[in-house]
């Protein structure tokens, strides 16, 4: 019989942990490549406590049980997870060693899944847990899978070729730069374990992951300018084969481990964030010389060429056809009372197939009515589903993957009454109006070389600083080519969850979002957001390069929820041209209604 309650589960982790002689175990979000989204196989920490975030863990007891998530999952975590099984902690106030300190025993043995966590976690946790007189184990095989049931198998679907017309740059000339790399940085290999870097080395696309176009394997990258890709056999066609050529063998998947065993006196470079315990201590296990370095593709991945960026302009103007046919007919049909926030979805997705190459959604739509817009992350599903309420704000935060670009978009609109009665309420409007302040300081940002997101976050949040408010999110999250809908290593953000402000600088060739936002609990949430790509820009007489960014999404603005008086005159104009921009490059797209619609959207204001 499987076992569907989370209390049934919750006990038979405990048990498998007694049979294997453990005092707890920690559960993150996370597969073996530290990737941000996972396959199903991988959503242990779903399966285990009921949580559908993309950050946090727990940790169990023999007796005791806890979730620890920061401020993005306060409210989701209460709703998803039981509290009478799990206490709730916050990162990065609350301490998972502290925690466990105060329930365990001195000698308990808390184990951790290598395959799951990196190097700089493990270390640290070990030490802080060897203060207090408890040891962390690593555990042979995962111990929830071997109670959970009905687990699902990784999938085994073909890897593809992403042509060098979407790409601008060829596999081999990817390669011979990071050998290059690893010459000057004197290491004979590179290990590449995170999805999106092996998928952007080798130009090679998947459907492994929901929303993340990418193939689950291992790739060793060598100092000759020959790699390795470890991928299961079912999944490579004889496309793939002759598109990755002579200087890449493929092996199975599960020789990967075996593989790390033939580096003995090796000097092999591991990413510090997503190269895995398990991958450091097999390389150590077999005498290789670990050094934790940046993987090189990373930053080379998020500096777009310029056949990325034209495919993302492109991308970016059928997407936004999409959206806007979608908003109006959302003005027309919501009022009603009769479109809930999974319907809405499900048509916003259709107007999204309807208009171009959509290959996935690049996320899983936040489609939030009124109080649930107010959850940054809120995820919508059969259980939390409501109706839009008339005369309410209605946020949606969504994106497609196209062969030529990854898109990424939130709006917020007021949705009226059957009559036309209903306004948005002052402070709604005040709130908006505060959060589009911000969004267009970013937008018109100028700043030099050298200069990091971290360091333009506050121009984001000023204005709602000044009214004594704030949210709890980054500003900007870098985004990928037709691939992660989130890229680092590029962020615009504060210290806060536990995530340091970003330190890496821009550079011409970014892709970074632009999303500032207010949320009411239980009221109402509010955030725009577009995508821009970091450029040069060219002043007279500069003394050094200079950069600014290109808005490269366009959809109306809610025209409803902006109060006019509290703009500049500058803060109008921009507004009116960007505006323009959106009617000139959608217009040709449209027809009927919906370029009435565009047309009274993107009137002057």
């Amino acid at each position: 019989m499987l076992m569907q309650t989370h209390e049934a589960r919750l006990a038979a982790l405990r048990e498998e942990l007694k049979r294997r002689d453990l005092s707890g175990f920690i559960v993150p979000i996370s597969d073996e490549h530290m990737s941000e989204y996972v396959g199903d196989y991988a959503q242990r920490l779903q399966w285990l406590t009921g949580f559908g975030g993309s950050a946090g863990f727990a940790v169990v007891t023999l007796t005791h049980a806890a979730m620890f998530v920061d401020g993005r999952y306060t409210v989701q975590v209460r709703d998803q997870v039981d509290g009478a099984l799990y206490e709730y902690c916050s990162i990065p106030g609350d301490s998972a060693a502290k925690w466990l300190g105060e329930r365990s025993e001195e000698g308990a043995k808390i184990g951790y899944d290598a395959w799951l966590h990196t190097a700089g976690w493990a270390k640290q946790m070990a030490a802080q847990l060897g203060e207090i007189g408890i040891e962390l184990v690593a555990t042979e095989g995962n111990p929830i899978d071997a109670v959970w049931q009905d687990q699902p198998k990784p999938s085994l679907a073909s890897a593809f070729v992403q042509e060098d017309e979407h790409a601008g740059a060829n596999s081999a000339e990817k390669r011979a730069k990071i050998a290059d790399w690893l010459k000057s940085n004197k290491h004979d290999a590179l290990v590449v374990s995170a999805l999106d870097s092996i998928a952007w080395l080798l130009n090679i696309r998947g459907k492994d992951v929901t929303h993340t176009p990418v193939a689950l394997s291992y790739l060793i990258a060598h100092a000759d300018g020959r790699a390795e890709l470890f991928i299961a056999p079912e999944k490579v066609t004889p496309e793939l084969t002759q598109h990755l050529g002579n200087a890449v063998t493929i092996r199975t998947r599960d020789e990967f481990s075996g593989a790390l065993g033939e580096m003995s006196g090796k000097s092999v470079s591991v990413d510090p964030n997503f190269g895995v315990a398990a991958i450091a201590q097999e390389l150590k296990k077999a005498g290789a010389k670990v050094a934790f370095k940046k993987d090189p593709t990373i930053l080379a991945k998020a500096i777009k060429n310029p056949v990325e960026q034209q495919g993302h302009r492109a991308a970016q103007a059928r997407d936004g056809a999409a959206v806007s046919r979608f908003l109006r007919w959302l003005e027309e049909t919501a009022p009603g009372g009769e479109v809930n926030e999974l319907g809405a979805a499900a048509k916003l997705e259709e107007f999204r197939r309807a208009h171009g190459d959509l290959r996935d959604l690049s996320f899983d739509t936040i489609s939030a009515a009124a109080g649930h817009a107010a959850l940054p992350h809120y995820k919508v599903d059969e259980d939390s589903n409501i109706p839009i309420p008339p005369a309410s704000i209605y946020l949606v935060d969504s994106g497609g993957q196209y062969p030529d670009g990854t898109t990424d978009i939130t709006r917020t609109v007021w949705v009226g009454s059957a009559d036309g009665s209903a306004q948005p309420t002052q402070e709604m409007k005040d709130r908006n109006t505060r959060v589009l302040k911000g969004h267009i300081q970013i937008a018109q940002a100028i700043f030099p070389q050298g200069t990091t997101g971290g360091q333009l976050d506050v121009l984001a949040r000023q204005y709602l600083w000044e009214a004594g408010v704030d949210y709890a999110h980054g500003t900007g999250h870098g985004v990928g080519s037709f691939l992660a809908v989130h890229e680092g290593p590029q962020r615009i953000a504060k210290p806060m969850g536990g995530q340091a402000g970003t330190n890496q600088e821009l550079h011409a060739g970014m892709f970074l979002s632009n999303e500032p936002g207010y949320y009411k609990q239980d009221a109402f949430g509010i955030r725009i957001e577009n995508l821009v790509l970091v450029e040069e820009r060219q002043i007279e007489n500069a003394e050094g390069t200079y950069l600014g960014f290109e808005t490269l999404t366009f959809v109306p603005l809610d025209r409803k929820l902006i109060d006019k008086s509290m703009l500049t005159a500058s803060e109008i104009d921009w507004v009116d041209t960007y505006h323009e921009k959106v009617r000139a490059l959608l217009a040709p797209q449209l027809e009927g209604e919906d370029l009435a619609w565009l047309e009274r959207e993107c009137a002057p204001l």
